[in-house]
Parts: structure tokens; sequence; C-alpha cells
């Protein structure tokens, strides 16, 4: 299905930063490459002084264009449909035409040389340039524009698959340690299935409003190993060592939970004497850090194929970007998952920015 042309007025504009050092740069090696080829189209390769002087004005026209778009840019992206793109084009076309009158008027009065046409000429020609090559380049912005949007959202519909998948295995799980109870301990049953009806409310009838909170996951945590730790008694010891970890820290919903599962089924499941599950969590830097152990068994538990990690590390590269780290290894006798989550800056695009 094609894009529409107008965008709904609440929709960011896919208009590139000027400021940003990438756009600039682009500017800038387009201008270079634009006032090179006129250059050898004229054959007069032995004037390397016009041709110097011809890169020193075609830059500094770049980083010109580029400050004056980026202090509009928050004007133009009010416009609807692809009116910011047609905008910042029209605008190029009076700055490089009054920058080559200008520059015409220099080369005059200092009697240089350098422009052999007339002023009229020399003027339609550069805004004739500019507008092919403001054109390509704003054209090449859209498109990457696009293909970041088309992006977002096909990880966003992975993520919802992925949680799609986590959520009805935890749900079977949680029913069979439901059903092992009731013949035997009828009232803990009942507390169970309590437990949770609450644990599903929190992690399912929230999922509309996006992320939840470092906190909240960490109450579901406790709802779940609430559970394993009736299915499993005194084999399941759970350590945490969590009081450092912000609350408030935004954190997608069911995050750490297949991490938890996966050191139970396969930690201590496959164990006959039971062990102790870590979970440790501190702040370094601009960072979380959140770490969940388990001990290594000889006879792991059948069935474990990476998919709740895979889930996780994909999860985390979506909604932290390049600087979250997830590594996952034995170390000594132990299993030891390690996420390293940062922290939102300011005018971050590392992470993604399409979540609500």
């Amino acid at each position: 299905m094609r894009e529409p042309f107008f965008r709904h007025p609440d929709e960011p504009s896919p208009l590139p930063d000027f400021c940003s050092l990438p756009v600039l740069f682009t500017l800038l090696v387009t201008g270079a490459l634009a006032a090179t080829v006129v250059w050898l189209a004229a054959g007069d390769h032995r004037d390397l002084s016009g041709y110097s002087v011809g890169i020193l004005f075609v830059t500094w026209l770049a980083l010109v264009i580029g400050v004056v778009l980026c202090l509009l840019r928050a004007w133009l992206q009010r416009l609807p449909g692809h009116l910011p793109y047609l905008a910042a084009w029209l605008l190029m076309m009076p700055i490089v035409g009054a920058a080559s009158w200008m520059a015409h008027g220099l080369d005059e009065a200092l009697q240089m040389g350098l422009v052999r046409d007339g002023a009229a000429a020399f003027v339609r020609d550069n805004v004739l340039i500019a507008a092919l090559l403001g054109a390509a380049i704003l054209r090449y912005f859209y498109v990457a524009a696009q293909w970041r949007l088309r992006l977002a959202a096909v990880s966003r519909a992975q993520v919802e698959a992925l949680q799609a998948r986590i959520r009805p295995h935890f749900l079977f799980n949680s029913m069979n340690t439901v059903a092992a109870l009731i013949p035997l301990d009828p009232a803990a049953a009942e507390r169970t299935v309590e437990d949770l009806a609450e644990l599903f409310r929190a992690a399912l009838g929230q999922h509309e409003q996006g992320d939840g909170t470092l906190g909240e996951e960490l109450a579901l945590l406790d709802r779940y190993l609430a559970i394993e730790q009736l299915r499993l008694g005194e084999r399941l010891r759970v350590e945490r060592a969590l009081d450092d970890l912000p609350q408030a820290f935004p954190l997608p919903r069911l995050l750490l939970q297949p991490l938890v599962e996966n050191a139970v089924r396969h930690g201590i499941q496959p164990l006959r004497e039971g062990g102790v599950v870590t979970l440790r969590g501190e702040r370094r830097g601009d960072a979380v850090v959140i770490e969940i152990a388990n001990p290594l068994s000889s006879a792991p538990a059948r069935g474990g194929n990476g998919h709740g990690l895979d889930n996780v590390r994909r999860r985390v590269a979506f909604r932290y970007g390049p600087r979250a780290v997830v590594q996952a290894g034995a170390q000594g006798e132990r299993y030891v998952v390690s996420l390293r989550l940062p922290f939102e800056t300011k005018g971050n695009d590392d992470a993604r920015t399409d979540r609500r």
C-alpha cells in the first residue's frame, strides 16, 4: 500500500535534522562533487585556483543552507504531507541565488576574474544546479526516512509477535502448577489462581500503554516466583540484590520474566537438590545493569531452544538501540545473563522513538 500524500498532523515529519553531522556531511559532499564535475566539464584542468575557490564557495553555501533549514525545521515540520520537503527545496533557491549574486559582485570588486559569465547567467546556472541537486538530496532523505519508518513498523510487529508467544507459554506452565496443587493443597491452588489473575491483569491489561516500569516488572517477577515456589518448594531458593535499581526506569513488559523462567527451568528444575536463582541489579553510570544467574546442570531440561533469550535480545535492541547489551554464558558453575540498559538522554536517536 502506498503512503498517503497528506499525513496526520500529529504524526512526526520525516524531515531530517539539518543540524546533525551526517546531514551536513551529505550536503558538503554533494556540493563538492557538483563543483568537481563542473570543473571537469569546463576542460580547464590547470585552473586549480578557480577550483579551490569553487570548493570553498560550495562548502560555505552548503553550511548556510544547512543552518537555515536547521533553524526553520520546527516550522517546516508543522506543514502537512510532503510540503516540508517542498518548502525546504524552495528555500534553497533564494539562498543560492543571493549567495551567487554576492560571489559575482565580490569577484568583480576584487578583479579576480574567476567568474567569466555575467551576473544573471552565473546566478541562473547556480540556481538550476541547486534545484537539481536539492531535489535529489531531499529525495534521498525522504526515501531514507520512509525506510526507517517501515523498519520501525516491522520491528514493532515482531516485538508484538514475540510477546504473544511468550505469554501463552507462561500461562500454560502456570496452569499446570495450579492443576498439580489442586489435589494436594486446594487453598494454595486458590491463592495461586488469584495471584495468576493479578499477574496477567498487570501484564496483559495495560499492553496498549506501551512500556511499563522496572518496579512493575520486579513485582511481576515476585508473583511468578511465588507460583514456582509452590511447585518446586525448597528446591527453589531466590537471592535478590535489587534495592539500588531505579523503580521508575522504563522497561518493556515481560522482559525479565522469560529470563527468570529459563533460570528456573534449566538451572533449578533438572537438579534434584535444586539451587539458587540470583537476581542482582545496580545503576552503573548512564545505564541499569541487571544480572540473572542460575546453577549449571549437566542434564538441562528438555525443550529449550533459546527462544526466550533470543526474544529478549531482539526486544532490547529494538527498545534501547545499539548502546544496550545483552550477554549470556557460563561463569564458573553458574549461567549468567546480564543486561545493560541505557538511560534515555535528550536528543538520543539510538533508541526507538515510536514508543507510547
